[in-house]
């Protein structure tokens, strides 16, 4: 990968997460303001990125097949591990939610910003693919394995179907993903002034979703459990992306389908596996701590995955 790809392409996603820290820490805005504006970010701006991204985006082409499955894939791999660890780490059931939540959580914050910037607009249709392929997937696994070994506070935990199918079709992603894709398959032609006013808010989604990352990095608690956070971040953002490209690329896509299902696998884990940690009886200090050293370390990984990338 050149210099140059990654002082204009990488450096200025890092340098927005980098902003966010450093308005959270310094006192900026008042604590109060960062839900707020991470709910405006999630139920407003980034709809309007997802759905018509995904509703133009060419389904049918060659490469829509590939690394639609290959992330896919790729996640159920993930997921067998974290279900293989259980039994041979002996964790509490708090602290293994949160392993299991580090192994296969993406930041597609991070993940959409990055594709774009390398790979330019052709990537934007390949991301939402893999974005609403990963989206259901993670957050219904995610509620599973907390549900079942979470250990919230006054044992309110709902583990019932329907609470389950509940908090997965009240998540704006994916309900951005589903409206995206029912407009797609019925072929609904674009109206002039929605397709501007959604233009408008997904221009927002990007770099307040960047800010609203960094702004969720907690540096605090990866001295609680250095090695199982270090161990547990770099299958995360070394070995996953590498297996996503390498699916992809079995399953027959593209050079540019290669590259977005690499960049997919080497997202940190998400800021909203912390939230869910800490609502469902998750181990939250441990997923915190996951959450800020693969954001931090992917700065370092991704550059040279993609100079592998590159050689290929």
């Amino acid at each position: 990968m050149s210099p140059d790809l990654f002082i204009n392409g990488i450096l200025p996603v890092f340098l927005l997460i980098a902003l966010g820290y450093i308005l959270k820490v310094s006192g900026f805005l008042a604590p109060s303001v960062w839900g707020p504006i991470e709910r405006i970010a999630v139920y407003v701006f980034y709809p309007g990125f997802l759905i018509p991204a995904i509703w133009h985006a060419d389904l049918s082409g060659l490469s829509a097949g590939p690394i639609s499955l290959a992330v896919t894939v790729s996640f159920f791999i993930s997921a067998a591990i974290g279900f293989g660890l259980k039994p041979i780490l002996h964790l509490s059931g708090p602290t293994y939610t949160s392993v299991f939540q580090g192994l296969m959580r993406f930041n597609s914050f991070v993940f959409l910003p990055i594709a774009t910037a390398i790979f330019g607009p052709d990537a934007v249709s390949l991301a939402a693919v893999a974005m609403s392929a990963l989206i259901p997937l993670s957050n219904m696994a995610s509620i599973l394995v907390l549900a079942r070994w979470g250990e919230p506070e006054g044992g309110t935990n709902d583990r019932s179907v329907r609470a389950l199918l509940a908090r997965l079709f009240t998540n704006p992603i994916f309900l951005s993903c589903l409206i995206g894709l029912a407009l797609n398959f019925l072929k609904v032609n674009p109206v002039a002034f929605i397709e501007k006013d959604l233009k408008m808010l997904g221009d927002a989604a990007i770099p307040t979703g960047l800010i609203l990352a960094g702004a969720g990095l907690n540096f605090t608690y990866i001295r609680s459990k250095p090695y199982l956070v270090t161990a547990v971040s770099m299958f995360k953002i070394a070995v996953v992306p590498l297996i996503s490209w390498g699916l992809c690329r079995l399953f027959g896509g593209d050079h540019l389908a290669q590259g977005v299902a690499l960049c997919c696998g080497a997202a940190p884990c998400a800021a909203v596996a912390y939230v869910q940690a800490r609502h469902m009886g998750g181990d939250a200090p441990l997923m915190a701590g996951i959450v800020a050293l693969t954001t931090t370390l992917s700065l370092i990984t991704l550059p040279i995955l993609l100079w592998l990338y590159h050689l290929v």
